[in-house]
């Protein structure tokens, strides 16, 4: 029987958390592809975004329209970018099961290189955020979303950011941006940093490499019409949903429904507030919390955040709660997410809790709300404790 001394060591282990990821991915995929079909009037898959992601390349190599519904394909529409459209086509050729597993697989993997890409001193800190997550992790991979892949993205960013890669970090993040629009706030990261010239520099060649690629597989008039389309359906859809998110929060709880648009303006000017204070930039600290700030914001407002979204406002949360010094504050809101944003979705809780109240409250959203609250806080007033890293990387 293993002593509590190797259980312990085994559980700071960078390896078993990869082995982990890769688990979830494996279970995942597995169950995904057997719950399909079991209920015979259901004409859909049970991994219906892979499916969209899937045809998306089959619609832009035949020059069809992206951004309509194709009912007899899937349910939803596909929301991404053309870019995204070509990239799927890795996975398009395949199997269904083959490419659903290397799709779960692709994004467990990111996530796991961008835990080991931050410079912290002491490691137990991103393992611990990454078990921490596991569960919403779980919960992206059901759905077979991105989520899981933009949270990598975003930490392994600021990671490169970090050790001076500019080249390498400017490219996570357009990548980011081509897969979900709010990624372009990420780019806010190169306020803290020197070399700005380079980096957007870097950033202008990427999107342009990138924005362009579909032009491998069609005419420019043709892309330029899907740009449009693409543009006009996230304008349209703007309007028309709160997700799990501060506008939820506040039609739920307060009865206050102002527009998106007058709330996310309000999220981007407190967003923007430690930005004032200029002088913390060099703090390495600062710099981390500030990447909590963001991974948070993406999704609080974003007004169709979704269950399977929260695996990138939980990266922040635990990046945050597990570099600094416990508090007992801290530990509140911290666990309390973890009971009512990662498990409230779960069979722990019954379906009728769910449905009654978990859901019409937004109780997945409030936890981090006020957790980015505090972020905030912290940020704006620098009450935080120092985080140790290697000198070399700071």
């Amino acid at each position: 029987m293993a002593s509590p001394r190797k259980l312990s060591r085994l559980r700071q282990s960078r390896w078993l958390l990869l082995a982990g990821y890769l688990l979830l991915a494996v279970i995942a995929t597995v169950q995904q592809w057997l719950l399909t079909g079991v209920d015979p009037s259901d004409p859909y898959t049970h991994y219906n975004n892979y499916v969209i992601y899937r045809q998306s390349f089959v619609h832009l190599v035949g020059q069809h329209e992206l951004y309509t519904l194709y009912l007899d394909e899937h349910w939803d529409y596909f929301r991404y970018s053309p870019s995204f459209a070509l990239a799927f086509g890795v996975f398009a050729w395949m199997p269904d099961l083959a490419g659903l597993m290397l799709w779960n697989l692709l994004n467990v993997s990111v996530l796991f290189v961008a835990w080991r890409m931050l410079p912290v001193a002491d490691e137990r800190i991103t393992i611990a955020a990454g078990w921490f997550v596991a569960i919403e992790v779980l919960t992206a991979l059901q759905n077979s979303q991105s989520n899981v892949l933009l949270a990598g993205l975003l930490v392994l960013a600021f990671g490169l950011l970090e050790r001076r890669q500019i080249a390498a970090a400017t490219l996570m993040i357009v990548i980011a941006a081509f897969t979900k629009l709010f990624g372009l706030v990420a780019f806010s990261l190169f306020l803290l940093y020197p070399q700005k010239r380079k980096f957007i520099l870097c950033s202008a060649l990427w999107s342009a490499v990138i924005g362009l690629a579909p032009l491998l597989a069609v005419p420019p008039d043709q892309l330029v019409r899907l740009y449009r389309s693409w543009w006009n359906l996230l304008s349209i859809d703007y309007g028309q949903s709160a997700g799990l998110s501060v506008m939820a929060w506040l039609q739920s709880w307060f009865r206050i429904a102002p527009r998106n648009s007058m709330v996310g303006v309000g999220g981007v000017v407190l967003f923007c507030l430690p930005l004032l204070n200029v002088r913390r930039y060099r703090d390495f600290t600062f710099r981390l919390l500030f990447l909590c700030n963001i991974l948070i914001w993406v999704v609080i407002f974003n007004h169709r955040a979704e269950s399977s979204s929260y695996i990138i406002a939980m990266a922040g949360v635990a990046l945050w709660y597990f570099a600094q010094e416990r508090t007992r504050l801290n530990t509140v809101l911290t666990w309390s997410a973890f009971v009512f944003t990662s498990l409230s979705p779960t069979d722990l809780f019954p379906r009728a809790v769910s449905v009654t109240f978990f859901v019409p409250y937004a109780i997945k959203a409030v936890p981090c709300i006020l957790i980015w609250g505090k972020v905030t806080y912290e940020l704006v007033t620098a009450n935080y404790r120092q985080v140790e890293h290697p000198p070399s990387t700071g």
